[in-house]
């Protein structure tokens, strides 16, 4: 099976420009936990990932203004990425490896063009398969991530 076969197609993204609570709010009115970030909206080039966890963890949990907090200074740069026309199987590799829930696809210029969220491959892969998967993403890290300052 091929990435292109799951993922969610033409993602809604933000800018590193908007702030905290934009961002948060079209997170939740579209009832998602992360969303690419671009550089802008015409040319989708990507540049990182913020999650609801960003928020909490790097705007809330610091004190910060998410009214006037830019997402630039606490999402995730260089993210862990696949192509549409990969395997599915890589795409599942990668989220192991890095413990990432989603995988932004992208095109041959670095466009995003879609996204594949652990939701995804729970819905077609058989159950002990998506078991070790989740086991995998979920183990606990080593050493605590460092946290940027908002």
């Amino acid at each position: 099976m091929k990435v292109r076969e799951i993922m969610t197609p033409d993602p809604v993204c933000c800018l590193p420009e908007d702030t905290a609570q934009k961002v948060a709010t079209a997170l939740r009115e579209k009832n998602i936990g992360a969303m690419p970030v671009v550089l802008d909206q015409s040319s989708r080039k990507l540049v990182g990932v913020i999650t609801d966890r960003d928020l909490c963890c790097r705007v809330l949990a610091n004190g910060s203004n998410p009214a006037t907090t830019r997402i630039d200074r606490i999402f995730s740069a260089n993210p862990v990425t696949c192509r549409e026309g990969e395997n599915v199987s890589h795409c599942e590799q990668l989220m192991q490896e890095h413990q990432v829930r989603r995988v932004p696809v992208v095109d041959g210029e670095g466009r995003c063009i879609g996204i594949v969220a652990q939701a995804d491959l729970a819905l077609k892969e058989k159950a002990d398969k998506v078991s070790r998967l989740v086991a995998a993403i979920s183990k606990p890290a080593t050493a605590a991530p460092s946290v940027r300052a908002a």
